[in-house]
């Protein structure tokens, strides 16, 4: 029996054209080639780089040349640029006749201060002088008393010398013709020189007792003049327990309460002159040599810059600042430019320009300089960073001046470095 097999079923099959493979291999080799192409770059610098970083975690900055501007920025706090405060003159009782707030002249009567122990010494020292002025009319009438005796003496010994010398001449023309004795005539003789000596001395008896005189009356009118001193600080220090205001403004803190006892010295309250204000900054100490009195100052309020200038500097330095004192600018007739509606300790915003430099070379200012100490930078070209030798110079708040090493449009890091451990190339990946 013969099985029949499948040749009947067979067909022959015609081989079809293989253009669409070669096509298929084609595009596969040019995808090939153009992947090559485009990443050969990226395979080179991850090749050459020695660390890679994302793009995200860099801040990159652009060297610029321009004018440079370096400033400092500070909180400030509005204060009155005259705001005296009062101090007990003397311990006694205060009496207040104005309340904290309230809107005062200046010489006003703000306060009294009842200080009995103050006002009887006054009184004291007034009915001394009193007495020190009788006792200087007493020795007036004493000295002219006395230069009255004095001279009553020297008259007396005048007339006594003029009576000798009258008695010497009798006594001349009687000796001369015989008619008294040897002996009186040397006894005449004696007479007008006692005479003589009495009268000289008299003479100056009463000038040494008239400078005597004149020396007691000018010391008992220098202590009175001393005394009338003495009570002319008694009765200023009495007015001063009046309490005036110094300026126009408002009664500020009453440090003390009603009918309280008050210490000598002991600050009573302060007044406020609203007319014109100044920013008191706290500056770091790292600033503190690089300031200037006058140096220029813009203050930021709602939106709108106000001149200033720095009128003082702190010499003392404390919690690492330096206290310093900004002044809204004055126009040419001496009136201050300042805004409406600046109030006690409040909050502004102040600049402090520290110097002007023009056409510098500058780049944005990050945390590159405190890690290469201002020393060395990352030259970002082509997703590869390179590290570069620089010279750095003044700086801004938002800008470092650039004296070497860089070049106007070079793309730098300006964010931490340290995290590429002082590589030399550093790839940065997207």
């Amino acid at each position: 029996m013969k099985i029949a097999d499948t040749s009947g079923q067979d067909t022959v099959v015609l081989k079809k054209s293989n253009n669409k493979t070669k096509w298929l291999i084609l595009a596969l080799v040019g995808i090939v080639l153009l992947a090559y192409i485009t990443l050969a770059p990226s395979i080179n610098n991850w090749s050459n780089s020695d660390v890679s970083i994302s793009a995200q975690r860099v801040r990159l900055g652009t060297v610029t040349q321009g004018d440079f501007v370096r400033d400092l920025s500070v909180q400030g706090r509005v204060v009155a640029a005259v705001s005296p405060k009062l101090y007990s003159p003397a311990q006694g009782t205060i009496s207040f006749e104005v309340d904290a707030g309230d809107t005062v002249l200046k010489g006003q009567v703000l306060a009294t201060i009842d200080s009995p122990e103050l006002t009887n010494q006054l009184k004291q020292e007034q009915s001394a002088i009193q007495r020190l002025q009788m006792e200087l009319d007493r020795q007036k009438i004493q000295s002219s008393k006395q230069a009255l005796v004095n001279q009553k003496a020297v008259d007396l010994a005048k007339v006594s010398l003029t009576a000798a010398d009258r008695e010497k001449r009798r006594a001349d023309k009687a000796f001369a013709s015989q008619s008294i004795s040897q002996i009186d005539y040397e006894k005449a003789q004696d007479d007008l020189e006692n005479a003589r000596l009495v009268f000289k001395h008299s003479v100056k008896d009463a000038e040494l007792n008239l400078e005597s005189l004149d020396f007691e009356v000018k010391t008992k009118r220098l202590l009175v003049e001393r005394q009338k001193l003495l009570v002319t600080e008694l009765s200023r220090q009495v007015e001063e327990l009046t309490l005036l205001s110094p300026v126009n403004g408002l009664v500020g803190n009453l440090s003390v309460e009603q009918k309280n006892q008050v210490a000598k010295n002991q600050a009573i309250l302060s007044v406020v002159d609203l007319s014109e204000f100044e920013i008191e900054v706290d500056i770091p100490e790292s600033y503190a040599d690089d300031l200037a009195i006058g140096m220029a100052a813009e203050i930021n309020l709602n939106g709108e810059t106000y001149s200033a200038k720095l009128v003082t500097i702190s010499p003392e330095i404390e919690n690492n600042q330096v206290t310093g004192r900004v002044r809204f600018a004055s126009l040419d007739q001496g009136s201050v430019i300042q805004p409406q509606g600046l109030r006690q300790n409040q909050r502004l915003t102040t600049r402090i320009l520290m110097e002007n430099k023009q056409d510098v070379l500058m780049v944005q200012r990050g945390q590159f300089l405190e890690t290469g100490n201002g020393r060395v930078a990352y030259i970002v070209k082509n997703d590869m960073a390179e590290r570069t030798s620089i010279a750095t110079g003044a700086r801004s708040l938002s800008s470092v001046e650039v004296l070497n090493g860089l070049s106007v449009g070079d793309t730098i890091i300006v964010s931490g470095t340290d995290q590429f451990n002082g590589a030399q190339s550093v790839l940065i990946t997207q």
